[in-house]
């Protein structure tokens, strides 16, 4: 696991801000702590849920904005007012979510399983209680790492992937891409 994470805080962040923090939890009493936490009061756990109940680890991946205010707001930046509407996208959970991403692509080149999954927003206070995660860091998701389940397809991938021309434009937008 600490590869990683090495790994892990090597994604790219704005202004190299690096505003993240990955709550590792490894220990069984740390992983029913986020299933209790993240569970629906009496509605059954589907074959999915199930199935991500048995991932020996769980890696929430948290952002903090403030870091990249913080950031941004230094000399070399110049945005002293420090405010989130400077950011037409919130660099910090994307950077998160790329973090996140690298500890995926390492668990699989691994022979590991992996899956990238959010926490209900309903029950984001519930997890941030059961960890003491401070509130002004945001559940960006949560990677699940263990063995690989079976390979079962799933049901979406019938509808199949788009194809390249439709989503790669070439010099503008609707100009689709011939290599």
């Amino acid at each position: 696991m600490t590869r990683f994470l090495e790994l892990a805080i090597r994604a790219p962040s704005a202004g190299f801000s690096q505003g993240w923090d990955f709550l590792v939890l490894s220990r069984d009493v740390d992983r029913e702590r986020f299933w209790d936490a993240t569970a629906d009061p009496g509605a059954p756990a589907d074959t999915w849920l199930q199935g991500m109940r048995t991932a020996p680890t769980l890696v929430l991946c948290l952002s903090d904005p403030q870091r990249y205010l913080d950031r941004y707001a230094e000399p070399d930046k110049g945005w002293t007012d420090r405010s989130e509407t400077r950011w037409p996208v919130p660099y910090w959970d994307v950077d998160t979510g790329m973090a996140a991403l690298v500890i995926l692509l390492a668990a699989v080149d691994d022979g590991l399983g992996g899956c990238f999954f959010g926490v209900p927003p309903e029950r984001a206070d519930a997890v941030r209680e059961a960890f003491d995660i401070p509130q002004d860091r945001r559940i960006v998701g949560v990677v699940s790492l263990g063995s690989p389940a079976p390979d079962t397809r799933s049901p979406s991938l019938r509808r199949g992937r788009r194809p390249l021309p439709e989503v790669a434009h070439d010099g503008r937008f609707g100009a689709a891409w011939a290599p």
